[in-house]
């Protein structure tokens, strides 16, 4: 079995080697094989020389695109993946690879095709409480809309059964492609799973880039494909 990481990345270069470096260090189990998927946004730093030294690598794959947003990023990503199960990892250090056994093995049981990590589960801090109060909301809007009990909604590791996943048309190009196929899962009626996870916040100074405007396009996103058919 293999584990596809997809790491959409945009002018990370003072992270991406060290988050790949934790990337191929984590314990994933027995028998489970890895394919890092890197899709470059069109960073304008030196993200594109530092990936050289992964020039010819059996686990890493790197590809640049045009700056089109994290969604467009991820969904490049999809494509370029041959996993039986696909994980999405920021370029930042904010998310610990570490916990990417515990997040896939439920699908391997066959307990459930998605599974979400939650940094509410596991009483992790927040970069600041109005970024805390963002995600809340989100989280909140999903359970509404859907009957849900999630407790982060926003999360980056989102991991997909990699058949399921590919079944699912997604459009988004910016942050909403988490509401988005969180939307598109839950109306397929698939139940989430939530996992703890690890999570060191940062703030906007070291690069965060995520802002409150986005909060309200996930909720919009959440209503839009609530009551928009399913192609």
């Amino acid at each position: 079995m293999k584990l596809s990481i997809i790491i959409p990345t945009y002018n990370e270069e003072k992270t991406i080697m060290e988050i790949l470096k934790r990337v191929l260090q984590a314990p994933l189990g027995d028998g489970i094989e890895r394919e890092v998927v890197v899709v470059d946004d069109g960073s304008v730093d030196s993200t594109s020389q530092l990936m050289k030294l992964y020039e010819g690598s059996a686990e890493v794959f790197y590809y640049r695109k045009e700056n089109g947003g994290k969604g467009s990023a991820v969904r490049y990503g999809i494509e370029k993946s041959t996993g039986d199960i696909v994980l999405v990892q920021d370029a930042d250090l904010e998310y610990d690879p570490n916990d990417y056994q515990k997040l896939i093995e439920p699908i391997i049981r066959g307990e459930t095709p998605v599974v979400y990590g939650s940094r509410e589960l596991s009483h992790s801090e927040h970069s600041s409480y109005l970024f805390y109060l963002g995600g809340q909301a989100v989280t909140i809007a999903t359970n509404l809309l859907f009957g849900t009990r999630l407790t982060d909604e926003p999360t980056c590791y989102k991991v997909f059964d990699a058949k399921l996943l590919k079944s699912v048309q997604l459009e988004s190009s910016g942050f909403e492609f988490c509401p988005e196929i969180t939307a598109k899962v839950l109306r397929k009626g698939v139940k989430i799973k939530e996992i703890p996870i690890s999570y060191a916040p940062r703030d906007r100074e070291h690069g965060k880039k995520i802002k409150a405007w986005d909060g309200v396009v996930a909720i919009w996103t959440l209503l839009k494909y609530r009551v928009k058919a399913l192609k």
